[in-house]
């Protein structure tokens, strides 16, 4: 189960349709009430990351969830499907749910000293795109989103990640579960000081 792009993920890169290639295949959007669901889970996600109440935000997690954040580098246009580093490369975060319940337990420490005193963080979600992809039932989805996150510390320590996420929810028992996450962010180096955030 795997929500990552086989292809070339750059946003800015020129490709050329080939002449033989057909028109452009469009998304097939899921139904209104199912896209109205998805959204309300993601605002719903932002808003308890937000308030940083991590173990409320672990419940949304499958028990399989795959959490990554590949590194992404500059490549000439002939290297573009190198951008971003696959499995077994070094990448920001490659996690799984034990290894977020390990994270969410250490930023809430009173001597985690790069969250206390905490920041104040406010994530946008937009851009939600959610499809159903084939031959993974009907209670699967494939939603991309574009997230920006805006970090602000003590009083002048501020930061600003922004990129789009690829992410796989399944619905469970209580409602939809956040199983595959992969951030690409826009940034090639992470200026900022720590990248203790979730995204």
């Amino acid at each position: 189960m795997t929500a990552t792009p086989t292809t070339t993920i750059s946003t800015q890169s020129f490709r050329p349709r080939p002449p033989e290639a057909g028109p452009v295949e469009r998304p097939r959007p899921v139904d209104p009430a199912e896209q109205h669901e998805i959204e309300q889970f993601l605002y719903f996600e932002a808003q308890l990351l937000d308030e940083a109440r991590y173990s409320d935000w672990l419940d949304l997690l499958a028990e399989e969830v795959a959490y990554r954040m590949p590194s992404r580098g500059n490549r000439l246009h002939r290297d573009l499907t190198r951008e971003a580093g696959g499995p077994g490369d070094l990448g920001h975060y490659d996690e799984d749910l034990a290894t977020l319940r390990l994270r969410t337990a250490r930023v809430q420490q009173t001597v985690a000293w790069s969250d206390n005193p905490p920041p104040r963080v406010v994530r946008a979600v937009t851009n939600v795109q959610a499809t159903r992809p084939p031959d993974r039932g009907e209670d699967v989805f494939a939603v991309r989103s574009v997230v920006n996150a805006y970090r602000n510390r003590l009083a002048d320590d501020t930061d600003h990640f922004t990129g789009f996420r690829a992410d796989v929810l399944r619905r469970g028992p209580e409602g939809l579960l956040l199983a595959e996450r992969t951030v690409y962010l826009a940034d090639s180096v992470i200026l900022a000081k720590n990248a203790s955030l979730f995204l």
